[in-house]
């Protein structure tokens, strides 16, 4: 009866397998229609498409859940034998950006990390790398201001976001507590769990690096360093974990920018994002926000930057649903610009879903 199942099972196989030769087939072709044509190879749009077509379609007992793992997997894959994209991220490997990356495009593309948020720009930019990934905002520490400042000089356009629920382990080389002397990570998840390092571990030194690969890496060369990072760095290397979940607040979620030249259509579930200055004037802030609230649009987020030109002027980077493409969205826009010093669209993109790590 086992065997009999087992058979079952490989026929299965076999026909998937025959399958996933056949959609690649079809992929293939129209690679080559789009090279003839000039278009761009990826669309991040046509993937969420995909996914949603997929998960409303499924009768089960397949998990939702999976769905989109392994059909991204899938594209990945085929859109490597089309053009397989690089990607250029804030790096090292085994960041969290990182595992934003590899979830966001899959194994087969061809991942570079960069030393800081300025090289991913410059790389996409100047086309050495088709897109980059860099994060923006951490539900409990806030914004990531220097992304923010890159968008004001850059004209590339974001095209799609991620959101990666973050989990932050304590590890070492020996797996023992009483070993640290000191504990690195990057200063954002050093602050994600102030409380429980400040309640486990109060005689230790608190230091900031780089990012949390590095000290990662610092941990695996020294004996009194421990590391707040990823699973995966501890697995890259060879550090043990003596702790899991040590972030301060549950549903800790970062969110990631994915970087283009291009931008994405519409997908009726979009986010579009924004940044200007506003003239100097009386009812400067309700001119601000009165285009979008009598069309009924919701602003998601609001974030102010100086604008580090002159003295208590700000930049406003807001986030809103809808599309460009949207006629509420385009009036909304137009009729901001006239009480704008400086207006960019910085993108119109699928909403991210929530994913964990």
């Amino acid at each position: 009866m086992l065997d009999d199942m087992r058979k079952k099972i490989d026929a299965v196989d076999l026909e998937i397998l025959k399958l996933l030769n056949e959609r690649t087939g079809y992929v293939l072709e129209i690679g080559k229609r789009k090279a003839k044509e000039n278009t761009p190879f990826y669309r991040p749009e046509r993937e969420r498409e995909i996914f949603d077509r997929l998960e409303a379609n499924n009768t089960g007992p397949f998990p939702n859940s999976a769905i989109k793992i392994v059909f991204r997997e899938i594209m990945s894959a085929s859109l490597s034998l089309e053009k397989p994209l690089k990607i250029a991220f804030l790096g090292p490997v085994a960041t969290f950006t990182h595992q934003a990356s590899l979830q966001h495009f899959g194994l087969s593309g061809k991942f570079v990390p960069k030393r800081n948020i300025a090289e991913v720009f410059e790389d996409v930019e100047k086309g050495r790398a088709d897109f980059g990934v860099v994060p923006i905002e951490n539900s409990t520490e806030g914004v990531v201001t220097h992304t923010l400042d890159m968008f004001v000089k850059s004209e590339l356009k974001i095209s799609a976001e991620l959101m990666l629920e973050v989990s932050l382990c304590l590890m070492n080389k020996t797996g023992k507590t009483e070993d640290i002397v000191k504990v690195c990570s990057h200063p954002n998840p050093l602050a994600q769990c102030k409380g429980w390092l400040k309640n486990n571990l109060p005689d230790a030194v608190l230091c900031d690096v780089s990012s949390t690969a590095h000290a990662a890496k610092m941990a695996e060369e020294e004996t009194d360093v421990a590391a707040v990072a990823s699973a995966a760095a501890a697995n890259l290397y060879n550090l043990r974990i003596i702790e899991q979940g040590i972030e301060d607040t549950q549903n800790n979620y970062t969110r990631f920018l994915i970087i283009s030249r291009n931008e994405s259509n519409a997908t009726g579930n979009d986010k579009t994002s924004l940044v200007f200055a506003i003239k100097d004037s009386p009812g400067a802030l309700y001119k601000m926000l009165r285009p979008f609230a009598a069309r009924g649009l919701n602003l998601t987020k609001i974030e102010s930057r100086p604008t580090k030109t002159k003295a208590w002027e700000y930049l406003f980077f807001v986030d809103l649903d809808g599309h460009t493409a949207d006629e509420n969205v385009k009036a909304a826009i137009e009729e901001l610009a006239p009480v704008c010093s400086f207006l960019k669209v910085l993108g119109s993109y699928p909403k991210s879903v929530k994913e964990p790590a």
